[in-house]
């Protein structure tokens, strides 16, 4: 329910109809007046308010960034654009190009740097000792993306819609949603652990405590410091994409994902050597640690229990990370026997390229979707060019703008991981180039698993906006999940594929 006070109100003007609704709830007829006003200044005959103003759809638990009693609601035009005083911004496709092709660039090379990171402290002695850590690197990338791009999804919707204009409300929102990131990289980045050591004791048969103690406390150490740095430097990044007039949905995500793989890895690797030589000496330092982190966990709920919408997520948005990180485990599963296998040997290479490349495509896909909804329809309602049985045909034949961007998305696909095989090429120095055969098969597993996730993500996006979810909080954590488990699967087919043609 909504509530309202005297105090404090916002007399910002709109910059189209210099009318900026305010925070209000005495009754119907005040918004059909308030509606009267605005549509004045449009020459749109006011009507009165649709029936759904005072739905509990509209104020769930899963509107986490909207608080604001025009969140869902339609004017006689029947978009939120108006209520807003806005209209949705469009975008040629020349320019969805040139926005999403710098940050999707700048990703990739991230990939590919965690890609051949991963390549080289695969020999460390840590690895190849506690080889459970292997199956700890895609849930754990996977979290860290999850965390950073539902955190970007969330605050570049928020940012398009104009629900941050306001330097106070801002703030609030950051501190509150950062807080939160924090609460969920620790607790995730514990449980990631246990399920790793899990999934490890049963193929293995054998449980070494130590081992448990030292994957968890790598786990929580890295989640939570990856997730401080990263969020930070989130924050600049779209804020910093609003004032130059750049959609910070085509650009928020990809360059969440391209620092959340190096950095987390980078850490990942530090972090469990020192770890590991300090264990026999002092065997008792990784359960400290850990434990010191796991008590800071309070701290931050208190602080995410300051923010309304913080606080809401901090119960509503575990099911989807949580899901994420068994899935990508089962990634983890895969990679892990790969080390071991010869003809296998450029998975550990190339599994966070591709895994990294189809997660910031269908990410970007993710937000744009979402951006779409929360501008024409209310939460729980469905626009009339989504209703109906799904086809593939709508993702990527259509000239709507999300059909659009479908097909650049794809379209970017195979030329961008030609461009990251060949640095891969370049800044190792083999002597060789890659195979006709090798490029033909990668690129197929590649395109495949973009396909696949840009058609599951349209079903999913409107699946979860018509159950009453916000998409921006839950859909992205189960969509780069099924991106690793899909990438590294296609990708461990591609060798094997080319070891019986070669």
């Amino acid at each position: 329910m909504l509530t309202t006070t005297s105090k404090h109100r916002d007399t910002k003007q709109d910059s189209s109809c210099n009318i900026q609704p305010k925070k209000t709830m005495f009754s119907n007829l005040f918004f059909f007046i308030l509606s009267v006003i605005i549509q004045k200044d449009h020459d749109v005959k006011p009507t009165l308010p649709p029936p759904y103003y005072f739905s509990s759809k509209e104020f769930s638990e899963s509107d986490p960034l909207f608080h604001n009693e025009f969140y869902g609601t339609a004017l006689a035009s029947g978009t939120i654009s108006e209520i807003h005083g806005q209209e949705m911004p469009s975008e040629s496709v020349r320019a969805l190009v040139i926005q999403i092709l710098f940050p999707f660039l700048l990703a990739g090379f991230g990939t590919v740097l965690a890609g051949m990171l991963l390549d080289v402290v695969q020999h460390w002695d840590v690895f190849r000792n506690v080889t459970e850590i292997f199956i700890l690197v895609p849930p754990l990338l996977g979290l860290k993306g999850n965390l950073e791009m539902t955190l970007a999804s969330r605050l570049s919707t928020a940012v398009n819609v104009g629900r941050i204009n306001s330097s106070s409300e801002k703030w609030k929102l950051i501190i509150g949603n950062l807080a939160l990131k924090q609460v969920q990289a620790t607790v995730l980045g514990f449980l990631a652990a246990l399920v790793t050591s899990a999934l490890g004791w049963i193929l293995e048969e054998e449980l070494i405590v130590n081992h448990v103690a030292l994957l968890c406390c790598c786990s929580v150490v890295t989640a939570f410091t990856a997730s401080l740095l990263q969020g930070i430097v989130m924050v600049g990044v779209i804020v910093g994409s609003k004032k130059v007039g750049v959609n910070p949905d085509n650009i928020a995500t990809p360059i969440a994902a391209s620092l959340g793989d190096i950095i987390t890895l980078g850490l990942l690797a530090v972090i469990s050597q020192v770890f590991f030589y300090c264990m026999e000496p002092y065997p008792y330092i990784t359960y400290l640690v850990c434990v010191v982190f796991l008590c800071l966990t309070p701290m931050w709920v208190i602080l995410s229990f300051r923010h309304p919408e913080s606080q809401k997520l901090l119960f509503s948005s575990w099911e989807p990370v949580i899901t994420a990180v068994v899935i990508s485990s089962l990634g983890g599963l895969i990679l892990d026997r790969a080390i071991t296998d010869p003809k296998l040997e450029g998975v550990v290479l190339y599994s966070p390229v591709i895994n990294g490349v189809g997660g910031n495509l269908v990410s970007i896909q993710a937000s744009r979707i979402a951006t779409y909804l929360h501008f024409h329809c209310p939460l729980g309602e469905l626009p009339d060019d989504a209703k109906g049985c799904y086809c593939p045909c709508r993702s990527f034949c259509t000239t709507g703008p999300n059909g659009r961007s479908a097909q650049v998305l794809l379209t970017l696909a195979i030329p961008g991981h030609l461009v990251f095989i060949y640095t891969i090429y370049l800044i190792q120095g083999n002597p060789d180039p890659p195979t006709a055969v090798f490029i033909f098969f990668y690129l197929a597993a590649a395109f495949t698993q973009v396909f696949l996730l840009l058609g599951i993500v349209d079903v999913m996006v409107h699946c979860l906006w018509k159950c009453g979810r916000d998409p921006d909080s839950f859909s992205i954590p189960y969509l780069t999940a099924l991106g690793d488990l899909l990438g590294t699967g296609f990708l461990t087919l591609c060798f094997l594929l080319m070891s019986l043609v070669t």
